[in-house]
């Protein structure tokens, strides 16, 4: 089995942890490490030296400070390097305006953010399904 390397942007710790906390189970996910915002999400990935350190899915929090997921999916698809990666946003407050952009700007999928190990499980799930 192939282990998806996912690689997150979300400022709100409770959050983080709860990622860390509810994947850790699943058999089918290498977690890498959590960034806190947009920025720090390019960085990282501007940091990695060869193509197949990079991610296979990127999830994105809606609200973070510096560069929003949205700000941060339209940097990822300009980019060629990274334009290729599955990009699911997933936010407290998913509207239809929200899912317009996040379709319009190339996320896979925009997702309300989970309130329990199954909502995580589903949500990645549904990323999987979504992203192939």
């Amino acid at each position: 089995m192939v282990k998806r390397k996912i690689l997150i942007a979300e400022d709100d710790a409770d959050d983080q942890q709860f990622f860390t906390d509810f994947l850790q189970l699943r058999t089918d996910v290498v977690l890498l490490p959590i960034v806190e915002n947009g920025e720090e999400l390019l960085k990282a990935l501007n940091n990695l030296s060869y193509e197949n350190d990079l991610p296979h899915y990127i999830i994105l929090d809606q609200n973070m400070p510096r560069k929003n997921g949205l700000q941060t999916l339209q940097t990822l698809k300009a980019d060629e390097r990274f334009s290729h990666i599955p990009v699911m946003i997933y936010s407290t407050f998913t509207d239809e305006n929200l899912i317009q952009c996040g379709a319009e700007s190339g996320a896979c999928l925009v997702f309300p953010k989970p309130l329990s190990k199954a909502g995580y499980n589903e949500m990645l799930d549904a990323l999987f399904a979504t992203a192939g």
